[in-house]
């Protein structure tokens, strides 16, 4: 089973959200991007809360039509399934062309997250 973020991938959300206590204006491209192969749920995550290692930041989008910035909890990542009992995954050929901000505008627009 792969794992949902990699230990690169942690440290570079962790420093991102060092990065973003000092910084109002910081807008960094998604570092990793999760789904839910049995659902529409996509989350394109950025940060992790360096005080609170379990909240991660991101575009997160439940398949509703209304993908939004905000918070997400990890552990209820790893925990949750979709209707066929499938977990959340790391798409592995992700790579981020732009900031967060801008799959934010787009997602809006379209009702869900564009990758």
């Amino acid at each position: 089973m792969t794992k949902l973020i990699t230990d690169e991938q942690r440290a570079q959300l962790l420093a991102n959200g060092r990065q973003s206590l000092d910084n109002d204006d910081f807008d960094p491209p998604p570092v990793v991007k999760l789904f839910m192969p049995d659902a529409a749920a996509t989350w394109l995550l950025t940060e992790i809360d360096p005080h609170d290692h379990d909240h991660a930041f991101g575009l997160c989008d439940l398949g509703q039509g209304f993908p939004e910035l905000g918070y997400v909890s990890l552990a209820e990542l790893k925990s949750v399934r979709g209707r066929f009992g499938l977990p959340v995954e790391r798409d592995l050929h992700f790579i981020a062309t732009k900031a967060i901000s801008a799959y934010a505008r787009e997602a809006r627009l379209a009702g869900r997250i564009m990758t």
